[in-house]
This record gives C-alpha cells, structure tokens and sequence, in this order.
C-alpha cells in the first residue's frame, strides 16, 4: 500500500470550470463517445431535477491553455419531470434521456441541433437508468416498477421493446452494458445485481446470475455498476458503503444462479462513510467513486492485482 502522501505527488486534479446554467439538482452526466479526439470539441450532455437536459461544448480559447466549455442546446417541453440519466450512443449521433415521467427520450444530432425522433412508453413509473449497448442496436431502460425492458433500433428510428425482464424484486437504480458483448447487467434495491443475457438460439432473455449477498455480494441497495474497458472486471458500490470489484472473464453469458463465472474479487472499505452513489471505471484503469460524504476518491490496481487507494480526495 503505497502512501496518500506520495501518491498525491502524482495526480494532480484541478477544477477547470463550473458549468452553470441549470435550476435544480444534476442527476447525471455522460460524453458524447466520438468527441474530443481528432480535433473534435468535447461534447457533454447534463440532466437535472429541471426537467432539461443541457448540451456543453468545448472550444479553443485564444490566449490560453484551457478551452472554455459552453452550453450549446437546451432539451426542454419534452420530459414533464426530472431527467435521471442519459447516455449517448456509440456512435454519438442519438442521445438517451430517461425520466420521472416514465418515458425515455431519443433525441437525434443533426448539425448541431437536437430533435426528439422518438418517445419511448412502457414502464409503469419512474425510469431511473438508461443504457445502450456496443452495438448501438440494443438499448435498455430500468424503473420503480422493479423491471427492465430491453428495447432493439429499428430502421428508420424506431425502437421495438423485444423483452421485459422480469427478476429483481424492488427499484432497479441502474442498467449497463458490458463493453464488448449483448450482456447487460442491472444494479438494484434489493440488494443485489443480476446478468443478463440472451437464452439460446431464441429471442428471450433471461437472468444468467445473481450477485448478491449469498456470493459475498453487497449488503445494501446498489446503485452503480461499471465495467474496466475490456471487460473482464466489474466495479460495484452500495449503500453498505463499500465498492466491491468483480471478476467477469469466464463465460461472462453462462447461466449459472447465484455461484456461477462472475466472481467476487474483492471488498474496497473504509474510504466513504456515507451512501456510494456512483463509481466508473476509467479507460486508463482508474477507479473513481462519488458518495454523498461530499468526497471523490480515486482508485487504482497495484502490481500485485490487489486493488489499492490512490489517494485522491476531492471534496
């Protein structure tokens, strides 16, 4: 275990700019995925208690080293309550909003102005989470009503629901795919996390595993997941206050129950003492959770592939 001391040395985070601009509580935030390389401006989307959701842009600034970020649309009239997720496509041309409405939003870039293509209905309530698979042809939506619905794009922008799943037994806080396969996983209040996956040659999904507290899952409801780029670890965090890593390399689809290919790693306590709201794991390895202490910690891998701090606290 190397020191905070040292290893503060080597990361340095500095706020940048606060993006101001919307009137209610920032539920989520998601890059737009094909922004920001190749001389493209960065491009993110925000969504608020508001009811809109806010289109930022970076762009060079002259005379300094920073780019100064700028809100570029405002997606308002749509969604009648708050917006609690989005998430862009992989291609980054369509954009996912889900609401308290219990409707999911599709909207579409065209030249930089954002139409709403499509509505999507079904869920009893509020729609918490929103997800799109590797593809871009699978999106998945989670609600109140303790259910996921799995939705396919169609041609000319329609989206068809192909399933309803069906398995956890309270609040589903959160979908996610897995980065590389039509694998999808869903984090839940009843304390546990289930796979999902297609079953077979048909077309019906079912739940390949459950993560819970029977295989040194989490105690508490989870909230978020997140997958390492390649997909062969999970990062979970809970109200039970912990982050708990996975192990996701070995038949990831196999149905199994509750002792199954997905393994428990390990346990990272001790450095939230408040609910973990958020965790995401970077493209470069780093592991960041959010908790409602006020405080940010960042995480990394040592050598020995145990997983140790690395001794950030943004608070």
């Amino acid at each position: 275990m190397q020191s905070e001391n040292n290893l503060d040395e080597s990361l340095q985070l500095r706020e940048v700019q606060e993006l101001q601009g919307h009137t209610d509580t920032v539920w989520a935030v998601a890059w737009n995925p094909v922004t920001g390389i190749g001389g493209a401006p960065s491009m993110l989307a925000s969504c608020s208690g508001d009811k809109t959701v806010r289109i930022w842009e970076n762009t060079p600034t002259p005379n300094t080293t920073s780019p100064s970020w700028a809100c570029k649309a405002v997606l308002e009239e749509t969604h009648t309550r708050t917006v609690r997720s989005c998430a862009w496509s992989p291609n980054g041309k369509l954009l996912a909003t889900a609401s308290f409405d219990a409707t999911t939003a599709i909207w579409e870039n065209v030249g930089g102005d954002f139409e709403c293509i499509a509505s999507l209905e079904g869920h009893e309530n509020e729609v918490k989470s929103v997800s799109w698979s590797a593809s871009g042809m699978l999106l998945a939506t989670c609600g109140r009503d303790k259910s996921v619905w799995i939705w396919e794009v169609q041609p000319g922008n329609e989206f068809e629901c192909v399933s309803v799943l069906q398995g956890h037994t309270q609040d589903v806080k959160m979908v996610q795919w897995h980065p590389n396969l039509d694998i999808l996983v869903s984090a839940s209040y009843d304390n546990s996390i289930k796979v999902w996956a297609e079953d077979g040659d048909g077309d019906d999904w079912a739940c390949m595993q459950t993560l819970g507290n029977s295989v040194s899952g989490h105690t508490s409801t989870v909230w978020s997941v997140s997958f390492n780029s390649s997909g062969d670890r999970m990062v979970s965090c809970s109200d039970d206050l912990t982050l708990m890593v996975w192990d996701t390399s070995i038949n990831p689809a196999e149905r199994s129950g509750n002792g199954g290919p997905w393994k428990h790693l390990c346990t990272i306590s001790g450095y939230h003492d408040r609910t973990i709201f958020s965790v995401h794991w970077s493209r470069n390895g780093l592991i960041a959770s959010g908790a409602s202490d006020d405080c940010i910690r960042i995480f990394s891998e040592s050598t020995d592939d145990s997983v140790t701090l690395m001794a950030h606290r943004i608070s």
